[in-house]
């Protein structure tokens, strides 16, 4: 029987259990109707990804498919739209809350779970991404997955956490290739834990790495059938050529970890950095630096290398949420941990508005923060009044012909009622991105083509033609900053080599 402490502090748990609840909820009620006003356009990763979805298959040219699986499911529910598109996002966002509570409650008891869902949540990187569709997404349920299910099997004997990090690690890979960070950090926290190395030897860790090999084997099957085409822009990606110093992009990177993580909980990471190399740390504290640090350590030096996006890093911050939370709630630093939901929650607000009010106000010095999400509705509205010009005329275009991996996307999203096929031209035998892989410009195909060039024309690709003129030039609205060029051009008969 229990005592009446113990009762107490059952019924207190489960009140931070509901506050819980009821603020993940508050939040994704306020994402998805912020994502139903939201005014800008899908980006032309978001809008390659929805052309994808229209063909299920076990890969793509850059990327993994369980990003398009995602979209197609959500598209056969709810519809084409924008917002159906990026619906999944703050779903999964959500869920990926839900289980960083479940590690922090087992790791430090529910408070610290609590506070570390929420946190999640409010990451000012989580909200950017709960507003867009992006591979980022299932990458971070799964990896926090892995890691609750890792933690399980690490604290017991049961077979289903080794299955469950199985399912996750595979899920994960079929995600983003990222997922493979994982195992580095894994092997970190070996090397840093001599005590959890009969890890190793345990027959389960061993069927769950098997599990997820198995789940990824059909996108490698996929890869083997295109001449490894994913595997070759990924190795793009990095762009080790050249010089391979870059200082400036490994601070630039660096910096950007403020942002991203929010600057009290950055500066926090970095003090739990620096305090655990001069004396050390407890045990699940080091479990969680293993799983956080190694990856923006490798980020970082390819940033200096060559380059990296702010995201590049993002799994790091899975283990990160829970180990700065539950420092600061060990450390009484309630003040700073206030401090940094507030801040997190004000950004949110504000990204909230901003991406409603998307189009219509311009930063100082007359830049639009949205111009790339926005002005390619316009685009694709512009290249039907050519089709249709051409068509009235009696002169129809038999296909539209792209220059430019942003430009095919987004036709193919905003044109998706269009019957004129649109294909992009390939230069040489390797094929640069997935339009190139799947629809490239037929030497056969009659005339008249429609070519579309953002900027002024393109001279190089029309003088591979027979008869080249440029119908037109305009500039379209991208938001309140400076208009997108865009260049029509006519083309027929391709000269032979």
């Amino acid at each position: 029987m229990r005592s009446g402490d113990e009762r107490a502090n059952a019924s207190r748990e489960r009140r931070w259990v509901v506050v819980f609840l009821l603020g993940l909820g508050a939040l994704l009620g306020l994402r998805v109707v912020a994502l139903r006003l939201n005014g800008t356009d899908l980006f032309f990763d978001e809008a390659q990804y929805w052309s994808w979805s229209l063909t299920p298959d076990f890969g793509y040219y850059s990327k993994p498919p369980l990003i398009a699986w995602m979209i197609h499911g959500a598209t056969e529910v709810c519809g084409h739209g924008e917002f159906c598109v990026r619906l999944p996002s703050p779903i999964v966002h959500t869920l990926t809350s839900l289980v960083i509570f479940l590690i922090a409650r087992r790791l430090y008891g529910t408070l610290s779970g609590v506070i570390a869902g929420l946190a999640f949540a409010t990451l000012p990187g989580v909200s950017l991404s709960a507003g867009i569709i992006s591979t980022d997404v299932p990458l971070l349920f799964f990896w926090a997955l892995a890691l609750y299910a890792f933690i399980l099997m690490r604290d017991g004997k049961s077979w289903w956490p080794a299955l469950l990090l199985g399912l996750a690690f595979g899920g994960g890979l079929n995600a983003k290739y990222a997922m493979v960070w994982f195992v580095l950090c894994l092997a970190v926290y070996l090397v840093a834990t001599p005590r959890e190395r009969w890890l190793l030897k345990d027959v389960r860790l061993w069927v769950a790495g098997l599990i997820g090999v198995a789940l990824i084997m059909p996108n490698v099957v996929w890869n083997g059938a295109h001449k490894f085409a994913t595997l070759s822009h990924t190795a793009d990606n990095a762009n080790w050529q050249g010089s391979l110093l870059h200082p400036g992009k490994a601070l630039e990177f660096f910096g950007a970890q403020f942002g991203v993580f929010g600057p009290i909980l950055f500066a926090g990471l970095l003090l739990i950095v620096w305090r655990a190399w001069r004396e050390g740390v407890p045990s699940e504290d080091r479990l969680l630096l293993s799983f956080a640090l190694p990856v923006l350590v490798v980020i970082t030096v390819q940033a200096f290398i060559s380059r990296a996006h702010a995201n590049w890093a993002a799994v790091s911050y899975v283990a990160a949420t829970v180990l700065v939370v539950a420092t600061m709630i060990r450390d009484v630093d309630w003040k700073w941990l206030r401090g940094a939901m507030a801040l997190h929650v004000v950004a949110l607000l504000a990204l909230v508005v901003a991406t409603i009010y998307a189009g219509r106000f311009a930063l100082p010095g007359g830049i639009d923060p949205f111009a790339r999400t926005l002005g390619w509705k316009e685009l694709a509205l512009a290249t039907h009044q050519q089709i249709d010009e051409a068509r009235a005329a009696g002169h129809p275009f038999t296909v539209v012909l792209t220059d430019d991996r942003a430009v095919t996307a987004e036709l193919l999203y905003y044109m998706r009622d269009e019957s004129t096929p649109v294909v992009a031209w390939r230069e040489g035998p390797r094929p640069r991105d997935h339009y190139e892989l799947t629809r490239p410009f037929e030497p056969g195909t009659k005339g008249p083509i429609l070519l579309v060039s953002l900027g002024g024309q393109n001279t190089s690709l029309s003088a591979k033609f027979e008869r080249s003129e440029m119908i037109n030039e305009r500039k379209l609205p991208a938001g309140a900053g400076k208009p997108r060029t865009v260049t029509f051009t006519a083309l027929e008969g391709l000269k032979k080599k």
